[in-house]
């Protein structure tokens, strides 16, 4: 059974990104990690109670298309409803607006769970929050006062419509057409893909859609943005006539079977009522502060769902009675944890998780700080590189399971397959790789990156040596060499992005894995050098337990032996490896 890692949180937001500093601002000066701690509880137990006993079965069921609309899996509708009446809608959104205004740092830690318990009934609520997110920012006085309230409570849901049958990431192919007519438009087309397109647990459905205005330019400059409701509210703000879209179908896939992936049809019968936000023409630069807000939420699924990995291969482990360990000359067979590659795979895992939270929770500051450069920076590589090695872990862990874990009774199978698209959706890794070299890292010839890893550089410097611990040079010696590999990829390759672009982003990939393997291993060497200090000064944090200590230092270690050396061959493959991509025949591959 699921339990959330609360000490684990915590120990993050106060000791490695010292959260509680945002109380300074204005804004959050009732923030506090103590605050953070009640509700990260909270949220722990609602995932424990409600959550995680329908992820399994609602894997099974699968959401069903039926001509009257798609129906959830059993026990998903009041699920939902209790999330809804437990204000947790409304946990991010400024006070303002009726909101609880906790920080985003706090509401990504709470993503956390939700995608651990059941990542396919919360992607409901993930997507709204992008398209909420859009309307305040760009939506009208009479847009926000229309739909805003019921998508700020829960009670109706949002989603985002970008891809169509011709144009999967390339949306300068999108066909989908608005004519207009009168104080709106009428909108014709097909999108696919469109998670949570439709649903019996809201009660309406707000879809921001991107489309083309009749004579609009060519390409992603002519794409405008429309809220298109399922129903258009009545006089008094209730879901009213139903409007002129359809779910075709739904997607039979892989993983996160219990959320509905649609096929809509608009204007079948003369044309879907949409509502232009914001400009005309600027709907891609609009839709990007939903697929921001998407990407980072998704980076928090793959830790959140590789910390559900971790917890069943854990258990399975420690249950799991099988054979003599190497090493041992006594007794008969124990827990498959003692034998020494089974404690390889989970120590692996932890500590990778334990990078992947640290890492994706201090980008989610960045933004609670107005550190917006920064923050932008971090969201492909949180996105690229959280997601895939969520899937590389959940892999792990079933291999800790061996043959029962290819078994569907087990559970972890689920995690594989659940874990497989978040690599894909809001953009593959290589998009997010793209992004990262193509608008991040050239936009200042590196600055951004050169300033993060320039104060990397000088935390180093200004670490104790006199803390006693052992452990502590070797993580240090090891972050400093795959920091040296990273400087050394980012200088080799600035100069390529403008003089042989293709070179360049033949190894955008390997470069974003770097950057998250030696970024996420700096916090881990500060988590540690907290836990060192600490433990040398006589302190006995989080509840006296001085075993959670020396496992921070235990799994920094690990990562820094196991998992770090990672970036020393990445290194190299970006600084030797783009020609031979880039010159190659493709008729000979």
């Amino acid at each position: 059974m699921y339990r959330a890692p609360i000490a684990e949180l915590r120990f993050v937001l106060e000791h490695v990104l010292d959260a509680g500093q945002l109380a300074q601002q204005p804004a959050y000066a009732d923030f506090s990690v103590d605050t953070a701690e009640a509700v990260l509880t909270e949220a722990g137990r609602f995932a424990t109670e409600v959550l995680a006993p329908l992820n399994q079965p609602g894997d099974r069921e699968g959401a069903t298309w039926t001509p009257d609309g798609v129906r959830a899996p059993a026990g998903f509708r009041a699920a939902y409803q209790k999330y809804v009446e437990g204000g947790w809608p409304q946990l991010g959104v400024d006070a303002a607006h009726g909101g609880q205004g906790a920080p985003r740092v706090l509401v990504s830690a709470v993503e956390e769970i939700w995608c651990s318990s059941n990542v396919a009934l919360m992607l409901c609520p993930l997507l709204s929050r992008g398209a909420i997110e859009a309307l305040l920012l760009v939506g009208s006085d009479a847009l926000k006062k229309a739909y805003l309230p019921r998508m700020l409570s829960g009670e109706w849901s949002g989603t985002m419509n970008l891809t169509e049958p011709q144009a999967g990431s390339d949306l300068a192919a999108i066909r989908m057409r608005a004519m207009p007519a009168g104080d709106h438009y009428r909108i014709t087309g097909q999108k696919i893909f469109i998670s949570y397109g439709d649903h019996d647990m809201a009660g309406n459905i707000v879809h921001l859609v991107l489309a083309r205005i009749d004579g609009a330019p060519p390409g992603v400059k002519g794409l405008s943005l429309f809220l298109v409701p399922k129903f258009l509210p009545d006089a008094h703000g209730a879901p009213g006539a139903r409007n002129d879209l359809r779910c075709v179908s739904i997607e039979h896939k892989l993983g996160i079977r219990a959320s509905p992936t649609c096929v809509l049809a608009f204007g079948d019968n003369g044309g879907a009522t949409g509502f232009l936000v914001g400009e005309a023409n600027r709907g891609l630069e609009y839709m990007f502060i939903m697929m921001n807000a998407a990407r980072l939420a998704m980076g928090f699924q793959g830790v959140g769902l590789a910390e559900a990995a971790f917890q069943r291969a854990n258990a399975w482990a420690r249950n799991r009675v099988q054979g003599r360990p190497v090493g041992t000359s006594a007794g008969g067979a124990q827990p498959i944890i003692r034998h020494p590659d089974v404690r390889r795979l989970l120590l692996s895992i932890r500590a990778n998780v334990e990078a992947m939270r640290a890492l994706a929770l201090y980008a989610a500051l960045q933004f609670d700080r107005g550190a917006l450069v920064r923050g932008e920076l971090l969201i492909p590589i949180v996105k690229g590189w959280c997601t895939e090695c969520a899937f590389e872990l959940a892999s792990q862990a079933l291999q800790v399971h061996g043959g029962m874990g290819y078994i569907e009774e087990t559970g972890i199978a689920q995690v594989l397959r659940d874990a497989r698209i978040t690599t894909i959706y809001e953009g593959t890794t290589a998009i997010q790789a793209n992004d990262l070299l193509g608008r991040k890292l050239a936009r200042d010839r590196g600055a951004a990156m050169g300033a993060l890893l320039d104060e990397i550089e000088a935390e180093l410097h200004g670490y104790r040596s006199d803390t006693g611990d052992a452990e502590l040079p070797v993580i240090v010696a090891s972050l400093r060499e795959a920091m040296s590999g990273l400087r050394a990829a980012t200088a080799s390759v600035l100069p390529q992005l403008p003089s042989a672009p293709a070179t360049a982003f033949a190894v955008s990939v390997p470069y974003l894995m770097l950057c998250g393997y030696v970024l996420a291993g700096w916090l881990l060497a500060r988590g540690a050098h907290i836990a060192a200090a600490r433990m040398g000064a006589g302190g006995d944090a989080n509840g006296g337990d001085a075993a959670f200590m020396r496992a921070k230092l235990q799994t920094a270690r690990c990562y820094a032996t196991q998992v770090l050396p990672q970036a020393l061959a990445l290194s190299r493959i970006v600084r030797t490896g783009g020609a031979s991509v880039a010159d190659a025949d493709v008729e000979l591959i």
